[in-house]
């Protein structure tokens, strides 16, 4: 049982961050209304905390590699623990989305060396038994948060849900002290702060565009300028990663079509299964009024499912090809998503039960394969490389899933609206919060609009199946190939 204590260790730190990016969907209507702000406001919680995870995660992965990987996974739970606190005491929304970001930062720092340090702590069969377990942990944690995201507001209180982190992280650093191997760094090497700095104003620039697109539209000065220099930012990266001696990412890992297939993979994962958990959760409580244990409830059956599933692959789909089991998972992720998109006025939240349930099949079949397979393809000792690759893509599908589902369901209950009620612009925005009058025409327009996210949801999770069916190759054909069969087990 000891040599397990480092995967609690890791586990446990994977479980605390993720649960933070979907913990506080439930807890959105409650925090408005306790800090005097409006949906719209708060939904910086949500994006400043998911932009800081994709936006810093390539940089983190290239910092563990060159000071060793325990020793930022301890600094990133210590920050991560402050963070907390701040976030629990804020006085009011400008504080807390700030504290959000801070936090973002200390999860960067964990969730990078999550991966790393399973692959350079176990071998063999144990280390596809230890990417299954983390898997399953991931699939659960993100399912899960706003499940606990509702008991602890509705019984406690809204800032209950970040300083439940405290005692958490005190376990964590102090197993992980006493039970996780130091790693040495890489003396000598300089970090890449040019690569950091562009690949962090280009995620940004781009997250934010999209957002502010959905208020003011794609043709404002606002967005057009944000995506000119997102566009900028990425031509600089690009420029100065083929250009460095050890660069934030080595492009040529994109040259293989499956690497390049699992990061496209892991990001529409996250922009179909999870982006549209925040827009449901209001729907849930503003539209149907369903307290926040109730609307977390209502969104167990992903959770319970995902779980299922996570510990089923590992014994039942040890010996199936990373392809089928991703791609499929990916399928089914898109089927989930398509099933939900059968609302209207007069809809339940039972009527999102099938497909959340196909949803979570997919999520707990995809995830412990796709990290995996992330692993296989970069050398060992770029372990950290590849774990902040495919967690970037992963963070940034979700940040980026929220400002495009975003969007799609302001434009839509606009669309609705128009003709109906006087300042449509004006009631798509109130209504995409939760904020609308109850009458039939705006319960309408909400529906609508929903029907549309989970369409573009669906939409994404099957062109993210297809495209991993038809590119990722056998595990014999990836550059490092004894760790490929070993994490294929996974």
């Amino acid at each position: 049982m000891r040599k397990w204590w480092p995967l609690v260790a890791v586990c446990l730190g994977a479980f605390m961050l993720l649960v933070d990016v979907t913990i506080v969907t439930v807890a959105l209507p409650a925090m408005a209304r306790g800090l005097r702000t409006s949906f719209a406001g708060l939904q910086w919680v949500l994006d400043i905390y998911a932009l800081s995870l994709a936006a810093l995660l390539l940089g983190a992965g290239s910092l563990a590699d060159l000071l060793g990987r325990r020793r930022v996974y301890i600094a990133g739970l210590v920050l991560f623990a402050a963070a907390s606190l701040a976030c629990g005491l804020a006085p009011n929304a400008a504080t807390l989305i700030a504290a959000r970001g801070v936090q973002g930062i200390g999860g960067v720092a964990m969730f990078t060396t999550t991966l790393a340090l399973i692959n350079s702590t176990y071998q063999g069969r144990d280390r596809g038994v230890a990417f299954a377990v983390w898997g399953a942990v991931n699939g659960v944690a993100a399912a899960a948060g706003p499940i606990l995201g509702g008991l602890l507001t509705e019984h406690v209180g809204w800032r209950s849900i970040f300083l439940v982190n405290l005692p958490v992280s005190a376990v964590t650093i102090a197993l992980t002290l006493a039970c996780v191997g130091a790693s040495p760094g890489m003396p000598g090497a300089r970090p890449d702060v040019a690569g950091m700095g562009a690949f962090t104003v280009c995620a940004g620039a781009l997250t934010y565009g999209l957002i502010r697109a959905g208020g003011d539209g794609f043709g404002a000065a606002v967005p057009v300028g944000m995506f000119g220099l997102a566009a900028v930012a990425l031509v600089v990266f690009v420029v100065v990663e083929r250009r460095i001696g050890h660069p934030l990412l080595d492009l040529g890992l994109f040259r293989s079509p499956s690497f390049t297939a699992i990061m496209l993979g892991g990001l529409l994962l996250m922009a179909s299964a999870f982006a549209c958990l925040a827009f449901t959760s209001v729907w849930l409580q503003a539209e149907l009024g369903l307290g926040p244990v109730r609307a977390g409830l209502a969104l167990l059956p992903m959770a319970v499912t995902s779980f299922v599933a996570s510990a089923a692959s590992a014994r039942l789909l040890n010996r199936v090809s990373p392809r089928l089991t991703i791609g499929i998972g990916l399928l089914l992720i898109g089927t989930g998503s398509g099933l939900q998109a059968v609302l209207d006025a007069s809809s339940s939240w039972t009527a999102l039960v099938p497909g959340l349930m196909v949803g979570g099949l997919g999520v707990g079949i995809a995830i412990p394969a796709l990290s995996s397979a992330a692993m296989a393809v970069a050398p060992h000792e770029r372990g950290g490389m590849a774990a902040g690759a495919f967690n970037t893509f992963r963070q940034l599908g979700y940040a980026l899933g929220i400002a495009v589902l975003g969007v799609v369901l302001r434009s839509r209950v606009e669309h609705v609206l128009t003709g109906h009620v006087p300042d449509a612009h004006a009631m798509a925005g109130a209504a995409s919060g939760g904020r609308a009058p109850h009458v039939a025409i705006v319960g309408s327009a909400v529906a609508s609009g929903l029907n549309a996210v989970y369409a573009v949801s669906a939409a994404l999770g099957l062109a993210g199946g297809i495209i991993v069916l038809a590119l990722v190759r056998p595990a014999r054909s990836v550059r490092d190939p004894e760790p490929a069969r070993e994490t294929a087990a996974a």
